[in-house]
């Protein structure tokens, strides 16, 4: 699946501006909604317009970048409503033929940000966006910047806003409960399976390990760059503490005689990891052993950027299988 996201507007062509700036927060909602398709192994390009000076020129930018990218799922452009009145408030989702996905998505952000369900919009042909798109899509309208309510409530659920698109975008926002535990069959590709308690770990703000502290299998930036800030954070030395935390990335107790170090860098092979509070599952890279189970109780450490997007806090449970099943993948 692969669902194309952009931001409204330009930051030289700027767009509503309130209590909140539209592009600031539109990019914000944007990079954050990639993150989690991301996460749950969805292709997922962004585009942000810096170039723009004049409204014409935005909109064809934008919508010019959105079919440069061939085939896809779904145009996706994020904004922020403006009204003359402050009282004007609540979500709402603008379209030319998805009006099925608008109206999940505008009650998506209703139920996990508390705004009011302004629900679906039909454009007719107004939308620029929406009636030169060459994919199906939609325009969000997250919420008003100029009503302290709406900007309160969007700041205070933003994760679970995110997370409430993320998994309606992706078909999958109708998990009623977490699905049953299941050990893998004895012929299963799955080499690697544990079940237990979580937390966080990794990056500058992780001062549970050492400014020097390295990792199991991963020696070196450059082996897996994709996984680390571009700088080593002030003050530290180690790649534990240079993880960027956004990323998703998982450590475990592995067994070292069935999944290698060598298999475990490798970046061809994601595991699976699944919330058993929320029913949500994302893709995860090996990125360390651990955690240490006599200090913590726990059985598995999670990027921070994981954690958000499964809905997760400390001591939750989950289960992580390595490799991820190809099914699922």
């Amino acid at each position: 699946m692969k669902i194309a996201v952009s931001s409204g507007h330009s930051t030289k062509c700027p767009g509503a501006s309130g209590i909140i700036d539209e592009v600031m927060e539109a990019t914000k909602v944007s990079d954050a909604l990639v993150r989690a398709l991301e996460a749950l192994g969805i292709e997922a390009p962004v585009f942000h317009d810096t170039v723009s000076t004049e409204q014409d020129e935005n909109l064809n930018r934008i919508v010019d970048w959105h079919n440069s990218l061939g085939p896809h799922d779904y145009d996706v452009s994020v904004h922020f409503n403006d009204a003359s009145s402050s009282d004007a408030h609540g979500t709402e989702v603008w379209f030319e033929t998805q009006g099925e996905l608008a109206a999940e998505l505008s009650e998506a952000m209703s139920d996990a940000a508390l705004f009011t369900d302004r629900g679906a919009k039909y454009a007719d042909g107004s939308l620029f966006f929406l009636r030169e798109t060459i994919e199906p899509s939609v325009l969000l309208e997250v919420c008003f910047v100029n009503n302290q309510n709406d900007v309160d409530l969007y700041h205070k659920h933003f994760d679970a806003l995110i997370n409430a698109l993320a998994t309606t975008l992706a078909g999958n926002d109708e998990i009623d409960e977490p699905p049953a535990p299941e050990l893998p069959a004895p012929d299963s590709e799955v080499l690697f399976y544990v079940r237990g308690t979580c937390s966080w770990f990794g990056g500058p703000l992780d001062e549970g390990v050492a400014p020097d502290e390295g990792l199991a299998f991963i020696y070196e930036y450059e082996q897996r760059p994709d996984l680390f800030l571009p700088k080593q954070p002030e003050g530290t030395t180690g790649l534990a503490r240079r993880l960027d935390g956004s990323k998703p990335y998982v450590a475990c107790r592995w067994d070292y005689d069935v999944t290698p170090k060598d298999m475990l860098a490798d970046a061809t092979y994601r595991a699976l990891v699944r919330s058993y509070k929320t029913g949500l599952q994302a893709m995860a890279w090996p990125a360390d052993w651990g955690p240490h189970e006599g200090e913590t109780g726990r059985a598995v450490d999670l990027s921070p950027g994981l954690m958000e997007v499964l809905g997760l806090e400390t001591d939750d449970e989950v289960e992580v299988l390595y490799p991820a099943p190809s099914l699922i993948v």
